[in-house]
């Protein structure tokens, strides 16, 4: 009962915190988080003290938890190191060929199904599920799980600095279009560059609005 308890406080405040409810520097009490998900405060500092080790809450001793702000430092080195990563991954993304593609083929439908109905949040998730199967595929749990924060990371920092919009949801629908199109056809070169570029792509909306 208390594990579950948690695990609903810890995915509250996570959530939150990802769609911009609890923003950056706002401090959040043990008792404010209770009375929202419907549990004792146990659980609830059990989930911050998750969140902290996560990296995106601070807390501080009978004061309450702070939602980490993130810095123009932090944005940068997020995004640098996504590239990084997704760049390690290409060889073996490239190399496992029409596999991996029929994997990436079911994350677009999804993108193309929610940029219809204009669910932000669950475009959002199949675009970053789209990229984790790609990391996932050189089949190093600890960089797929590094990779994993760093996009999650990446969400609030794209909450804290814009929404997204039509715009970038088509642009994104056509490079990832292509970055499976180049699995298809075995070219690692091309799939590297447009992988740089999609990632500089999203960092230059990031510094337009910092």
């Amino acid at each position: 009962m208390s594990t579950s308890a948690a695990t609903r406080a810890y995915d509250h405040v996570k959530a939150s915190i990802m769609d911009g409810s609890y923003a950056g520097g706002d401090l959040l009490t043990e008792g404010a988080v209770a009375a929202a998900v419907g549990v004792s405060r146990t659980p609830v500092r059990e989930a911050l003290l998750r969140l902290q080790a996560d990296g995106l809450l601070r807390l501080y001793p009978k004061k309450g938890a702070l939602v980490v702000p993130i810095s123009a430092a932090e944005a940068e080195d997020v995004i640098e190191a996504r590239g990084l990563v997704e760049i390690w991954a290409a060889d073996r993304a490239v190399a496992r060929g029409e596999r991996l593609a029929l994997e990436l083929d079911e994350q677009l439908r999804h993108m193309h199904e929610h940029r219809m109905s204009g669910d932000v949040n669950a475009f959002s998730a199949a675009d970053r599920m789209f990229h984790e199967r790609i990391v996932a595929s050189r089949g190093n749990d600890i960089l797929s799980k590094l990779y994993r924060s760093l996009r999650e990371r990446q969400i609030c920092i794209n909450v804290a600095a814009m929404r997204v919009d039509d715009e970038r949801m088509d642009v994104a629908i056509v490079d990832h279009t292509r970055l499976v199109e180049l699995i298809r056809s075995g070219d690692h070169d091309g799939f590297v560059a447009l992988s740089r570029a999609h990632v500089e792509h999203a960092a230059t909306h990031i510094r337009a609005v910092r």
